[in-house]
């Protein structure tokens, strides 16, 4: 492939928060993107080859998707460094140096589109991100920049409306990046409704998590995730546990928790965390005491790639049979006060 106006995208670790306003930035300067193909076994062995033991899955997976990339063709792959995206609120020292992993440890002819974003620092906003990533085309003028900048803030908008509704992270990207917005038709009640918190990387990378949503909803469960709610829900879900924002990828995390721990019909949380994350070790803690005192159910899943697929869904067979009987005795308990109460009319 050509250098000129061609960038790859790792399909990997901030591809799951921000590819709709990349998509619609990028295809406004007229560059044309390459993703790398959904995590498979192979790309999770190459990442894990290159870099330390202690390094987390989603780390791995991000290296692994890179030399896909390479492997491709592609000479230009986008690394940005994104540092703090708020004063004093970061992103993990991986996260944050992923350039420099990348750069050390991934060897070949091609070549890092590496942007900052820091928050932290004065004069180091969205737009002068953006401008960076473009100085990399020629691309130069301020005003094609903006244009390109609202392009990317249309498609990310349409996506999260459409999240929000309850259409699926895949479909909803799809219909965003031709320029529609559907919104489904309300799903149907399930006997049992769980939470599902964690990180998008870990969440919607169907490798990695298993396809854990599609277990569950083949176990009768309704799932809802942190991309149903806004950024005021989350928000309030973090006032609501008392918790002071720290990490960049927080409310996807502790503010969902408190939105959800407060919401009547969730039956029980399922935490999905990346093992040796240490900020989510934190995070986890957090929301397993505050699950306790609001008497919800409450099931740890940690993930590397030594996850054995059979205990992964033991656990989770065992947690919804456990609410399952819990919302049996609970409306067998509503029944009994009920009939007390008919009985002396």
């Amino acid at each position: 492939m050509e250098d000129k106006k061609i960038i790859g995208i790792p399909k990997a670790m901030s591809y799951y928060n921000y590819f709709p306003f990349w998509y619609g930035f990028l295809n406004k300067l007229g560059i044309e993107i390459v993703l790398s193909g959904a995590t498979t076994k192979k790309t999770v062995s190459q990442g894990a080859s290159l870099v330390v033991t202690e390094t987390c899955l989603p780390i791995k997976i991000y290296v692994g998707h890179v030399l896909e990339l390479i492997e491709k063709g592609v000479k230009n792959i986008f690394v940005p460094s994104i540092q703090s995206i708020a004063p004093k609120i970061y992103n993990c020292s991986k996260i944050r140096g992923l350039p420099d992993l990348i750069r050390n440890v991934v060897k070949g002819d091609y070549r890092i589109i590496e942007a900052t974003l820091d928050k932290s620092e004065k004069n180091n906003d969205l737009i002068d991100f953006l401008k960076e990533i473009a100085q990399y085309y020629g691309i130069k003028d301020i005003e094609v920049i903006k244009e390109a900048q609202n392009s990317g803030f249309i498609v990310q908008n349409n996506f999260n409306t459409m999240v929000q509704n309850g259409l699926g992270f895949d479909e909803a990207l799809k219909y965003a990046k031709e320029g529609q917005v559907i919104i489904p038709p309300k799903k149907e009640q399930k006997p049992i409704s769980i939470a599902l918190i964690g990180h998008g990387y870990n969440i919607y990378d169907k490798h990695s998590s298993m396809d854990i949503i599609k277990k569950l909803e083949k176990l009768d469960v309704r799932v809802y995730c942190a991309y149903q709610l806004t950024r005021e829900q989350l928000k309030g879900g973090m006032d609501s546990l008392n918790s002071t924002l720290y990490w960049a990828n927080q409310h996807e995390m502790t503010g969902c928790a408190g939105h959800y721990l407060q919401d009547d019909k969730i039956d029980g949380i399922i935490t999905l965390t990346a093992f040796g994350c240490g900020p989510d070790s934190l995070m986890v803690e957090d929301i397993r005491r505050k699950a306790k005192l609001y008497s919800k159910a409450h099931l740890n899943l940690t993930i590397d790639e030594h996850t054995g697929e059979a205990g992964f869904i033991t656990r989770i067979e065992a947690f919804c049979d456990m609410l399952y009987r819990n919302k049996r005795a609970q409306l067998a308990k509503n029944r009994k006060k009920e009939d007390k109460i008919l009985s002396r009319i």
